[in-house]
């Protein structure tokens, strides 16, 4: 009977998370990360919200660094945008947003908790210049949705180390990775194409 529970649990959980449910709220974090120093380069709205997942994990933020507090770094967090198809009158009709996060974490004894983690998600999304119905607010829409989900993978990750130790970090994946999704792109947004 237990067999046959199995299959039907991981399906409705992936179902749950293809409809963009994801786990919310606070995350047990691993030993020593009661106080963290928090930096992140190029801030934000991805700093905003990471310190804001922080705090709902009952976690102290600090000013500054020092003793008995832990460093949660990131080095590099930003967003590129490649064009995926071109129609027959050379007009982009598909591209992809895609987000890439780096981080890395030390208790406060200076113990790598989380070696250097690299998590990478993307959203694609259509384009139709002879339909303009989206704007700008739907590409920041996109972004915020990317961040949120960025988000939740670091917290996953750390969550995992906190259970089962570093090596479990990378089979971490959090949320699922958000490529499948299809919106209509901003007619306004002139995107940095990637070769």
């Amino acid at each position: 009977m237990n067999r046959m529970l199995k299959p039907f649990v991981l399906l409705s959980v992936l179902a749950l998370a293809a409809c963009g449910f994801h786990l919310r709220g606070s995350a047990a974090l691993p030993q020593g990360m009661q106080r963290v120093h928090l930096t992140v380069g190029g801030g934000g709205d991805f700093q905003r919200k990471l310190a804001r997942a922080l705090l709902a994990s009952n976690v102290t933020l600090e000013d500054k660094s020092g003793p008995g507090i832990a460093e949660l770094h990131v080095p590099a967090q930003n967003f590129t945008v490649q064009m995926l198809t071109v129609n027959g009158a050379a007009q982009v009709t598909e591209f992809a947003v895609r987000f890439h996060v780096v981080f890395t974490a030390t208790d406060p004894s200076g113990k790598l908790i989380a070696p250097s983690q690299s998590i990478d998600l993307q959203r694609e999304y259509s384009y139709d210049a002879s339909q303009p119905v989206g704007t700008q607010s739907q590409m920041e829409q996109i972004q915020g949705s990317l961040i949120d989900d960025a988000i939740q993978a670091v917290l996953f990750r750390l969550q995992a180390i906190a259970k089962n130790g570093e090596k479990a970090a990378a089979n971490a994946v959090g949320p699922l990775p958000a490529n499948a999704s299809t919106v209509q792109a901003p007619p306004q947004y002139s995107p940095q194409i990637d070769d």
